[in-house]
């Protein structure tokens, strides 16, 4: 090239700039991460279910991050012979920019419009016609539903409202869980545990249809929470909230937003509680760092009943006609048991569980319990803890799936949380159970 051939270039170059480069994900969850960093605050630890130290500007930052990834492709997908390839299902997620909600006008996040509903993914070689609707990560042991939504907490904080039918996140509201429980439904109302350490307890809730924040309510902690907290929060028939309040069984009214009155425990501070469907029975977990004590009020608050287990971690208690169920174990190793009647001297292991730090949480809709975990999924008898039906989780190329977290809705379908390691997949599995677990 000779000078003047030079000369025109280099003037070409100035009146015709380059252009811009494409913002990528990976630009944006950097600037995001570093507003986050100036802002002095650092990453929120978590320790199983735990969340610790509250402050607002990493959450929005992860949750903005979360958003933007959802949006630009879903969580990245490793393609196996494990899985049918459709087209991907719904991942998009509404973007979060709003605030920490601090009073009852605090409102969610504007639904995502962008997102389209896509196909759907066969997963664990269909078992149960498993198809994979939604590829966001959430919380293990958080999926719920109202009836016609599916609500669940995503990993990085918050609480979205899901589409069962596209698997698509319409509504967002900013929250970090501080102790795992999981969102109740009453009414139309979704009730979260947004504070609970020392002696500070705040339940929140978030309109159904739209996650507005609509209630605040305070729960005073007496005697200080248990370190050991799993599932604080029960509702009972009569449309009431029970919370493990330290070393009280505090009775919160939400239509009225207050505590009616407190059940006063002499033998330590609760550490998981449950209603039985009929409310006479309130069943309430104790626990230390060896053993588990487990005690039976009837609807006066008399204790009529107490058992004990060898087990430091044993929580999440859910109540059913025969009796009650929960957990013991956790990080390698987490398994479901059945007390009958309350009683833990007669009770007896349901499923394989779940190990790798995966969780088997039981959960009680459509008439059956459901336990998932790594190993088998389960529906099983209310009254009798007995299996109805089961079916093994397959591994993929030797690597464990997993589904947990079973939420029926009234189409006909079972929803769950589902995790495939190898594949690197994450998401909300759609699941058409046999019939015999319609309830038994």
């Amino acid at each position: 090239m000779n000078t003047e051939e030079r000369q025109l270039a280099e003037m070409l170059h100035r009146i015709t700039p380059e252009p811009p480069r494409r913002v990528t994900v990976e630009d944006i969850a950097y600037r995001v991460a570093a507003e986050g960093h100036r802002s002095g605050r650092g990453p929120r630890p978590r320790r199983g279910f735990s969340w610790r130290n509250r402050g607002w500007t990493p959450v929005l930052a992860a949750l903005s991050v979360f958003a933007i990834a959802g949006a630009s492709a879903g969580i990245a997908t490793v393609a196996t012979s494990h899985h049918s390839h459709p087209a991907a299902p719904g991942d998009g997620t509404p973007s979060s920019t709003a605030s920490a909600p601090t009073s009852a006008s605090a409102s969610a996040s504007a639904p995502s419009t962008s997102t389209p509903a896509g196909g759907r993914l066969r997963v664990a070689n269909g078992m149960w016609g498993a198809e994979l609707i939604n590829r966001q990560s959430f919380i293990q042991g958080s999926l719920t539903s109202d009836g016609r939504f599916l609500y669940a907490d995503p990993e990085g904080g918050g609480l979205v409202q899901i589409d069962p039918g596209t698997g698509n996140l319409l509504q967002l509201a900013p929250y970090i869980p501080p102790v795992f429980s999981r969102p109740i439904v009453i009414g139309n109302t979704i009730w979260v545990v947004w504070s609970y350490s020392g002696g500070d307890i705040v339940l929140i809730g978030y309109a159904a249809h739209t996650l507005a924040q609509v209630a605040s309510i305070s729960v005073p902690a007496i005697g200080g929470v248990s370190d050991r907290a799993q599932g604080v929060m029960a509702a009972g028939p009569d449309g009431k909230l029970y919370v493990a309040a330290g070393q009280t069984i505090a009775v919160v009214d939400p239509a009225a937003r207050q505590v009616t009155h407190r059940i006063f425990m002499t033998a330590g501070r609760a550490s998981s509680i449950a209603v039985a469907p009929d409310g006479s029975k309130l069943y309430v977990g104790i626990g230390s760092a060896s053993s588990f004590r487990l005690l039976t009020y009837d609807a006066a608050g008399l204790v009529i009943g107490s058992s004990t287990m060898e087990s430091g971690s044993a929580g999440n208690l859910v109540a059913t006609a025969g009796g009650v169920w929960g957990t013991t174990g956790t990080g390698m190793s987490e398994q479901a048991w059945f007390a009958p009647g309350g009683d833990l001297g007669s009770s007896f292991r349901v499923g394989t569980g779940a190990g790798g730090g995966l969780a088997s949480l039981p959960t009680v809709s459509g008439g059956a319990v459901w336990i998932g975990g790594s190993h088998e999924l389960i529906c099983a008898s209310p009254a009798t803890g007995k299996a109805l039906a089961r079916t093994t989780i397959p591994a993929d190329h030797s690597v464990v799936e997993y589904f947990g977290s079973v939420t029926v809705l009234g189409n006909g379908h079972a929803y769950a949380l589902y995790q495939d390691e190898h594949a690197q997949l994450t998401g909300i599995a759609q699941l058409t159970p046999p019939a015999a677990c319609s309830g038994g």
